[in-house]
């Protein structure tokens, strides 16, 4: 006979112990290691089922795909990183911190896909139906074909799904939906794992695609058990700086298209609008040439967008200059700035730094070293970057300008932008970039440049 053993198992991981642990020693959260008595010794053996009609496997060259075909949204930023549309009875996870639009985008998803003529249930598990209402009113989502309702309970929307009958469902968010069937409160890795799993079941069962929207914790990262990534489709990250309208959203996994897309928005007082073209949001609109500029082409995904790098080198009577980075990393600029001294003779040392970008954008590719460097250099020495040049390129510690990841898509991007000169890993070091960027163009700073220079 076979005997029951006290066992412990972790519901994050799936890691077992015999004894109680608080933290788990597979993927080392916290509280997540229960009871769960395990059965021992010898065990029933599993009999096979008898499959008969579609359940039985057949050669992949006999299934129809057409089933299974991308149907646009309606917001073709939001189809460029889902590759194409959506696709029937898939499940998509987006996720974001909280306020930076994912209720709002999906509304709009929404009311896109009811004015399409299909039906779509919206389930509302953090506010109210009046709430949802008004905020369909700003942004003019409102769509006969749209259904609403607001309820926490896996039973209820279940029942929701029978009466409606949607063609697209939407739930806002999985984390504040409980099963009866699972212990704990919403939001607890259980809960979550079993409300994911249901939900994905109906959508592979009825063919429906569903839409979840997901909590993400301090650092980011999703929230709830990794297995939610795991059994989703498709997981979208929707991000953005609150300072900024502007709103990226990006493919995590997908498993119908590809992962190196991003798509462009912007938050108004109307709702979310696209951005189909944002070359003209990192840039100043000086029509002089200005010390302490450069411009450079950042990738987002697949998406090559021109960026404006500024730079401040002011003297310092302090100890310690201050060296102060916005939308640059600063660990980067530190280097930059060392490089810059030892390699190109520019004493900064004594100097206050600030580096900067146009727009909000944060650039954490190597690609923009070039870029950073070449606006320090320019407010250092009072020379300003002509309007038609843009710079990409990673700076070694030895001075080395070394060539950038999809040169020819920023060169291509560059060129359609009317930028006629381009600095990069062919200027071969930093000197040389210098001096190409600034010409010989000289100002009432020369005695102090020649000092530098030597």
């Amino acid at each position: 006979m076979a005997k029951s053993v006290s066992s412990f198992r972790c519901s994050e991981c799936g890691w077992t112990t015999l004894k109680w642990a608080g933290r788990c020693g597979e993927c080392q959260q916290w509280g997540t290691v229960v009871d769960a008595g395990q059965t021992a010794g010898i065990t029933r053996k599993l009999k096979a089922i008898t499959l008969v009609g579609d359940g039985i496997a057949r050669p992949i060259t006999h299934v129809e795909t057409d089933a299974a075909a991308h149907w646009p949204t309606g917001i073709n930023e939001f189809d460029r990183v889902l590759g194409g549309g959506i696709v029937p009875g898939s499940v998509v996870l987006l996720s974001g911190e909280p306020g930076v639009g994912k209720s709002t985008l999906l509304l709009e998803v929404a009311s896109k896909a009811a004015a399409a003529k299909s039906r779509v249930l919206y389930v509302s598990a953090e506010e109210s139906v009046s709430q949802v209402r008004l905020r369909a009113e700003r942004t003019n989502a409102l769509e006969p074909e749209l259904y609403i309702a607001a309820e926490t309970d896996l039973g209820v929307i279940l029942g929701q799904i029978d009466a409606v009958k949607p063609d697209l469902i939407i739930i806002d968010s999985v984390q504040t939906v409980s099963s009866a069937l699972s212990d704990g409160s919403p939001g607890m890795p259980s809960q979550v794992r079993e409300v994911a799993s249901t939900l994905i079941r109906v959508a592979k069962d009825r063919n429906l695609p569903v839409l979840l929207v997901g909590h993400v914790t301090k650092d980011g990262s999703i929230a709830g058990p990794r297995v939610l990534e795991h059994l989703v489709d498709v997981v979208c990250q929707f991000e953005g700086d609150r300072q900024t309208s502007l709103r990226f959203i990006r493919a995590l996994k997908n498993r119908f298209g590809p992962t190196d897309e991003v798509g462009c928005f912007e938050m108004t007082g109307d709702g979310i609008a696209e951005v189909p073209d944002p070359s003209g949001l990192f840039l100043s609109r000086a029509t002089e040439p200005v010390d302490g500029t450069c411009v450079t082409v950042a990738l987002e995904g697949r998406r090559a967008m021109p960026v404006e790098v500024q730079a401040l080198v002011t003297d310092t009577q302090a100890p310690n200059p201050r060296r102060v980075t916005s939308g640059v990393d600063s660990a980067r600029v530190a280097m930059l700035l060392a490089v810059l001294q030892e390699r190109a003779g520019m004493n900064l040392s004594t100097k206050d730094v600030y580096v900067s970008t146009v727009g909000g954008i944060r650039l954490n590719e190597p690609a923009a070293d070039l870029a950073i460097a070449l606006a320090i250099a320019s407010a250092f020495t009072g020379l300003a970057v002509a309007h038609n040049v843009v710079a990409f390129g990673e700076i070694s510690l030895a001075g080395e300008v070394r060539g950038a990841l999809m040169s020819k898509q920023r060169v291509n991007e560059a060129i359609r932008l009317g930028f006629t000169t381009q600095i990069d890993a062919a200027c071969g070091s930093i000197h040389a970039a210098v001096a190409l960027a600034l010409g010989t163009t000289r100002n009432p700073r020369d005695a102090e440049l020649d000092r530098a220079w030597g």
